[in-house]
């Protein structure tokens, strides 16, 4: 099963999910030994993606002191390593390869995304991809817009090309943004905060249910 799974092109990106997380370790770990604020910067930018907050991450870069280069590199390269995993997570688990529940309850509620969307997007086909990745709203992005991809049974490469153009795209557009505001205004401060109060909206839920569960078991 292992060799099956391995030449199957979902397989291969599973391992290149892997590769560019072990990297980013290294780079991560790297700057643990020489630069602990950076790493911290950097660690903080992977979670607030990993919540779906390229806006927030890109603010943390430029409030820390990134330039161009190395923000719009740095969350390209993220956004890169998550769609590896939750694009092969996703076909994977519709062909059965995965079975574990947790990754088939995540994937559902991303093809409840999906599906949502696909319908607007597919008489547009490449570019409809191209600019929903790219838009700034609370449901776009380059995990759902590969999902659609696939279900409009895009090739790989258009697939790919249209969803990883479109996330340089918005994360180029989201910098110099932010980067506008903060030379000309100095509001990036309050527009981040509102920001990460926007994509925690969803999660409070969630964080109560936390600290309500974890105050119980001190009192018993």
């Amino acid at each position: 099963m292992k060799h099956t799974l391995l030449n199957t092109i979902e397989g291969r990106l599973l391992l290149s999910g892997f590769f560019l997380s072990a990297l980013l370790m290294v780079f991560i770990g790297f700057y643990g030994i020489t630069d602990l604020h950076i790493a911290k910067t950097l660690v903080l930018v992977f979670i607030a993606h990993t919540v779906g907050g390229r806006a927030a991450g890109i603010g943390l870069c430029i409030l820390n002191g990134f330039g161009a280069f190395p923000t719009i590199l740095y969350n390209f390269y993220i956004e890169v390593l998550i769609v590896c995993f939750t694009y092969a997570g996703f076909v994977l688990s519709t062909t059965n390869y995965l079975r574990n529940e947790w990754i088939i309850k995540f994937m559902a509620r991303l093809t409840g995304k999906a599906i949502e969307q696909k319908d607007k997007i597919k008489p547009f086909g490449w570019i409809g991809i191209f600019i929903f990745v790219m838009a700034p709203l609370p449901v776009t992005g380059p995990v759902v817009g590969s999902i659609i991809g696939y279900m409009l049974r895009l090739s790989l490469f258009k697939n790919f090309t249209a969803t990883f153009l479109g996330t340089l795209t918005a994360i180029a557009v989201w910098f110099y943004c932010f980067d506008f505001l903060e030379q000309r205004f100095h509001m990036i401060q309050y527009l981040f905060a509102a920001i990460v109060i926007i994509v925690l909206i969803p999660y409070l839920k969630k964080i109560k249910e936390f600290v309500v569960g974890n105050t119980n078991r001190r009192d018993n």
